[in-house]
This record gives structure tokens, C-alpha cells and sequence, in this order.
């Protein structure tokens, strides 16, 4: 399944996407798409619904972050081989954690906001894990029973803040808007191995990052046992897994050298991952009264 939530931030309604790419609304079935509703048990239930007796979504609405009551968003740095590359940096021994703020988690076509402050906002095209089952201290072998599905992510990062401010790169990574999620989580079910997924993003119409989760240093099964012998992973929380290489503060001018480009206001982010569907972000300049866009 296709799941989804449409409609203005922070009052998104539950639905999902039939097989002919209508949007079907789920308000009468469920309360939301939140921790609850991720069980095995809860979404063989949603499967068994036939989507045809369900009422038809109307018009374009806005879609939300697929996930309502995110508890925890977790991130996994450097786990592309070739991105680690780009960015100068050895491959690491262990996965690499940090967290993103909650407060950066928005819709998949949402704008994109610059910090105050910003010259180098760069761009990441993730896989995302949508955790459905408590995972603590889980085996590898049984890491992907826990989860619920997967998504599309931009690991929206402000570079300077991330890398030369000391400490932590939290502070790089959830800004405001540094969170899109979607369109869809797509079930478990319907992605058999995660690893056997492409991913791209262009800006502006050009290509930037074009990679495969076949290459990632430490695989989907791996990072959730991983994670879960430090954090307990509860359902609802998203574990987003790492870029490819191409981001912006990588990128090198025809004779090799660094040539780094960064987001500016006006800006258009395309991205997507095989059956997980495509975001698209605009960016645009800081407004201290900027509107939260709603998880």
C-alpha cells in the first residue's frame, strides 16, 4: 500500500493511493496515520479495505509528511562510500548517527526555507524507515519485521552550521523546513528488499545525485539493529539512511578542482526513489514569520 496524508499543515487527513493513481480518503476507516496505525495487525487490516468503496480525494490537495506523531527522527551520515569521498572524510568504521529536529518535518512539496544566516544549504536524497514494531536491541536478521515502510527524505543540510561551527551536526540539520517526507510510505510489503532501490535529485532541471541503496556501507537491516542497541526505536519513528554522492558542497569544476554550489532562494528541487514516488521542493529566502508547514 500507498499511504498518505493530505490536506493544509496540521490538519492532514489519512488516505491512500489506489492502483490507478486516485487518491483515496481514509477519514471514515481511521483517525490518522500515526504510531498506531503501524502495526503488522493494523495495516493488514487497511490492505484487506477495497480502495474502489473508498470516496475519491477531489482536486490537487497539499500532501503532508505520510507519518503524523513522529517521535524521533534519526539520521545516518556518510554511508555511501563515494559520498564519504566527495566530502573529504574516511569511511567510517560504524555508522555514523545524529538526529534531526521533529520541527523540521514537513510535506514533500513544501517550500524549503533558508536559515537566517545561510551560504551553504545543500541538498540529500535519502531512503527513509518508518519504524512499525519497538525495536531494542534487535538482531539483523530480524531488523526489517520492525519495520513499517519506507519513504522518500531530503536531508536538507546548512553546511557551515553542520561542519565549521564545532560540536554536533545536529544544528546543520533541523533547521526549519530541513525535513521533507513523502509523498508516501509505502508498505514493507511492497518493497521486498530495500536495498535494490535507485535514487536521484536534480536542481533546477540537472541531474545532481544518482545513486542505488545496493551501495550503501551499511545496509537498511543493519542500520535498525544498529541504532536500536543505542535508541529504542518506537513506531512512528523515521530512520533516514544516508545520500549518494552528488550534494552540492562535493561538487568539482571540469579540472577537478572544488567547485561547491549551494542553494539559493528560487532554487527548484526535484527528487525521488523507484516506487517511492517524487518530491519537489521551491526554495525560498528566510521569514522570521514564516508559517510551521505541520508534521
Amino acid at each position: 500500500m500507498k499511504l498518505l496524508r493530505h490536506g493544509p499543515p496540521g490538519k492532514e487527513k489519512p488516505a491512500l493511493l489506489d492502483a490507478t493513481g486516485v487518491l483515496r480518503d481514509l477519514s471514515a476507516v481511521l483517525p490518522d496515520i500515526g504510531p498506531a496505525q503501524l502495526s503488522d495487525t493494523a495495516l493488514a487490516r487497511l490492505a484487506r479495505l477495497n480502495p474502489e468503496r473508498l470516496p475519491a480525494v477531489r482536486g490537487r490537495p497539499r500532501i503532508g509528511c505520510p507519518v503524523a506523531g513522529i517521535g524521533k527522527f534519526i539520521a545516518i551520515g556518510l554511508n555511501y562510500a563515494d559520498h564519504a569521498a566527495e566530502s573529504g572524510l574516511p569511511i567510517p568504521a560504524e555508522p555514523v548517527v545524529f538526529t534531526k529536529a521533529i520541527s523540521c518535518i514537513q510535506g514533500p512539496d513544501d517550500d524549503v526555507m533558508l536559515p537566517k544566516g545561510s551560504k551553504k544549504t545543500d541538498w540529500e536524497v535519502e531512503l527513509g524507515v518508518v519504524i512499525g514494531r519497538t525495536a531494542r536491541h534487535v538482531a539483523q536478521k530480524d531488523a526489517l519485521a520492525h519495520v513499517a515502510g519506507y519513504c522518500v527524505v531530503n536531508d536538507v543540510s546548512e553546511r557551515a552550521f553542520q561542519l565549521e561551527r564545532g560540536g554536533s551536526w545536529d544544528k546543520g540539520k533541523g533547521c526549519d523546513s530541513f525535513g521533507p517526507i513523502g509523498p508516501w510510505l509505502v508498505t514493507r510489503d511492497e518493497v521486498p528488499n530495500p536495498q535494490r532501490l535507485g535514487l536521484w535529485l536534480d536542481v533546477n532541471g540537472q541531474r545532481m545525485q544518482s545513486g542505488h541503496t545496493r551501495t550503501m556501507i551499511f545496509s537498511v537491516a543493519r542500520l535498525v539493529s544498529y541504532v536500536s542497541r543505542f535508541i529504542t526505536l518506537a513506531p512512528g519513528d523515521v530512520l533516514t539512511t544516508g545520500t549518494p554522492p552528488g550534494v552540492g558542497m562535493g561538487r568539482r569544476d571540469a579540472a577537478g578542482q572544488p567547485a561547491p554550489v549551494f542553494l539559493k532562494a528560487g532554487d527548484v528541487m526535484t527528487l525521488g526513489i523507484d516506487g517511492l514516488g517524487q518530491q519537489r521542493q521551491r526554495v525560498v529566502a528566510f521569514r522570521a514569520d514564516a508559517p510551521a508547514t505541520g508534521r
